[in-house]
């Protein structure tokens, strides 16, 4: 099966229209959502009109852009974002004085997933994969039997060893931990590796995502002229609804 998941939806008008432009051409299978930025509420509203399987997008590294009333969530926000982007590393260190944020900022996102969608998100992934920083993975953050999206899969020497090896420990711990795809690719790597025809062989025989960003204009010109192919496939293409 082949998951095409466009992520950023409710990020801003732009990305949350080109995103169910492509769902209404089936050139995306389902979508992941920001909360508290500034299409948030519209996004709800279409995806619940067009009976879109989403997910909940994780925001760790981006300001809100809706307005916060809640000074405790911005604090926490606001103290993890600076960590994180300080240094393109830290999301490997363990900081132990933002474990209370993490966990805070976590919750508050779910919550506000489920408010505004009206029921649990499908799966659960991170902007710029910070799902995946030391703090939500030492923590546990994400509860156990989530359906939860892995690190890109990298054949040798497109990656150095020791990030092979990283992604690879990772993997093995979320596996245990969550129901998550075989394989993650993200398009525009894809395409640049040239590596599009074993994405889909792969497809065949095992679970695979495909990670794309129609807010980007490679992204989604891609997808939107590349609809007769991705109709034509001849496999199941689905959701993490159906993991």
């Amino acid at each position: 099966m082949l998951i095409i998941n466009a992520d950023d939806f409710g990020k801003n008008k732009l990305t949350t229209n080109r995103i169910i432009s492509c769902w209404k051409q089936d050139s995306v299978t389902s979508t992941s959502a920001m909360v508290f930025m500034e299409d948030s509420y519209r996004a709800a509203d279409l995806a619940k009109e067009n009976n879109i399987d989403v997910g909940l997008h994780l925001n760790y590294t981006e300001k809100f852009s809706s307005q916060i009333n809640n000074h405790l969530l911005s604090e926490y926000h606001n103290k993890i974002i600076r960590f994180l982007n300080q240094n393109k590393y830290n999301f490997i260190i363990y900081n132990p004085t933002l474990r209370n944020a993490f966990e805070y900022v976590y919750h508050m996102q779910v919550e506000e997933f489920e408010r505004i969608y009206g029921n649990s998100a499908s799966h659960i992934n991170g902007h710029h994969h910070m799902h995946l920083c030391t703090n939500m993975l030492i923590e546990k953050i994400i509860p156990k039997g989530q359906k939860v999206r892995r690190n890109f899969t990298y054949a040798r020497g497109e990656k150095n060893l020791l990030n092979r090896l990283y992604r690879r420990f990772i993997d093995n711990f979320l596996v245990k931990m969550y129901f998550t795809t075989d394989y993650l690719f993200s398009l525009s790597e894809t395409l640049n590796f040239g590596r599009l025809e074993q994405v889909i062989e792969l497809a065949k025989t095992s679970v695979v995502e495909l990670e794309t960003h129609p807010g980007e204009e490679a992204d989604f010109k891609w997808l939107t002229e590349n609809i007769k192919f991705l109709k034509n496939l001849n496999f199941e293409k689905g959701t993490y609804s159906q993991l």
